[in-house]
């Protein structure tokens, strides 16, 4: 325990420092922020004891307010105000990233990563741009809910189902959007004797927990709780943003505008279909993929048994990059939780991997590098620089489509993709996998 300890230290040490930097970057204010306007005022009622009004005012995502609730009540030991309220419910999003980061560099040091790919990983776990913009907006949340996700399927592959169905459920209740998450992790679990005993056990945590979170939200009846409890199925209102694949589906007509009336130039007004069908096909995307992997390994198993964690990670990769690209809503912390566990898929390599010869471990995990350089630039450099709507949509969609696609090759036709993938880790060719494996 003391040597593992002594190993982590200077990992937990810069994740801690990172977090400190971020924290106080992104937490300056929360004036004319989403967490001014939804969340503010429910805590307000909690510091001043009002609990069921707390409950009563919470917003859709009131279950992550339920979760950080104690965190809100930390600063009356001190006589802090609300901004130290706002600061304190932040930090436990901010610690499960940096618990999540820690874990993935102390297993792919343990595999003989270099430290060029431990920094990198760390940096995109903890000190990624798009933490930033998602504390500046006012939803830390979102880092909570994708770290959740990601060491869910973790724990789920160490057959720990009773763990990983806690971690999902509390994923779940943070956001509902962490329902995508529930193929993954079941799908990550151990194929060998017991496997039923093994699901049933990690779905039954998860409702547990899930239930348990929201079940005081539910009994008062919460109208905007139960407003976006609703909205998951079906989008409320005409949000309609460039970052989609129905961007271009809009039309041109009267100024659309925004928050506080901010006007939106050259913004397009959505068809009413697109904002019915989006979220339910975000749903069944996800159990369509689910599904699909299932069957396949069912057809290979003795391979899958192996090649699970990496499967169930790049799942969990896939469907909540669809999850942005699906959604007319997307917003630039969206793409977090893809980024984590598209991190996670890239570091944690199979054992064999390493053997023999230079293991992309050695390499940074550049695929989620990319992909938040590249998210960055479609939410944040183009809107300043004067891209157009259009040009923002353009730009996202010729990035997201085809990352998109070569994951769901890596995921059903890995001869075909992986090869490609790898080269990006590796200057030398690589042995195609079998052509039965799912992931490599």
């Amino acid at each position: 325990m003391r040597r593992l300890a002594r190993e982590n230290l200077p990992c937990a040490l810069a994740a801690a420092a990172m977090s400190a930097t971020i924290a106080w970057l992104g937490l300056y204010g929360f004036a004319w922020t989403d967490y001014e306007n939804e969340a503010k005022p429910a805590f307000d009622a909690l510091i001043a004891g009002h609990v069921s009004e707390f409950l009563r005012l919470a917003p859709a995502y009131g279950g992550s307010l339920v979760e950080r609730a104690p965190f809100a009540l930390l600063p009356g030991l001190w006589g802090g105000g609300a901004l130290a309220v706002y600061r304190m419910v932040a930090l436990p999003c901010l610690a499960a990233a940096a618990v999540l980061g820690v874990w993935l560099c102390a297993r792919i040091r343990g595999a003989g990563s270099s430290r060029l790919a431990r920094a990198v990983a760390l940096g995109v776990c903890v000190a990624n741009p798009l933490t930033l913009r998602a504390l500046e907006l006012g939803h830390p949340e979102e880092l909570l809910g994708a770290s959740l996700c990601v060491a869910a399927v973790l724990l789920a592959a160490r057959d720990r189902p009773l763990w990983a169905g806690a971690l999902l459920g509390l994923a779940i209740a943070n956001k509902e959007w962490a329902l995508l998450a529930a193929g993954p992790v079941l799908l990550a679990l151990p194929e060998n004797g017991g496997h039923w005993r093994r699901r049933v056990a990690c779905v039954a945590g998860a409702g547990a927990v899930s239930a348990a979170v929201l079940a005081p939200l539910a009994l008062v009846s919460s109208g905007a709780f139960a407003a976006g409890t609703r909205a998951l199925a079906v989008a409320p209102s005409a949000i309609f943003q460039p970052w989609q694949v129905w961007w271009f589906f809009g039309h041109h007509g009267p100024l659309v505008t925004g928050l506080f009336d901010a006007p939106k130039p050259g913004y397009r007004t959505a068809p009413a279909w697109a904002l019915e069908l989006s979220r339910p096909l975000i749903l069944l995307t996800g159990i369509l993929l689910a599904v699909a992997l299932w069957l396949g390994r069912r057809r290979g198993a003795r391979q899958a048994a192996v090649l699970s964690e990496r499967t169930a990670l790049l799942a969990l990769a896939l469907v909540l990059l669809l999850r942005c690209v699906l959604d007319t809503w997307d917003a630039v912390y969206y793409p977090l939780p893809f980024v984590f566990a598209l991190l996670a898929w890239e570091v944690c390599a199979p054992e064999a991997a390493s053997a023999g010869r230079r293991s992309q471990l050695e390499r940074p995990p550049v695929l989620a590098l990319s992909s938040t350089v590249l998210a960055w630039v479609s939410f944040q450099w183009l809107p300043a620089h004067g891209g157009s709507p259009d040009l923002q949509a353009a730009f996202f969609l010729a990035w997201t489509l085809p990352l998109a696609g070569a994951l769901g090759l890596c995921l059903f036709a890995p001869a075909t993709a992986c090869g490609l993938l790898d080269a990006i880790h590796r200057r030398g060719p690589r042995r195609a996998p079998a052509r039965g494996a799912l992931s490599s």
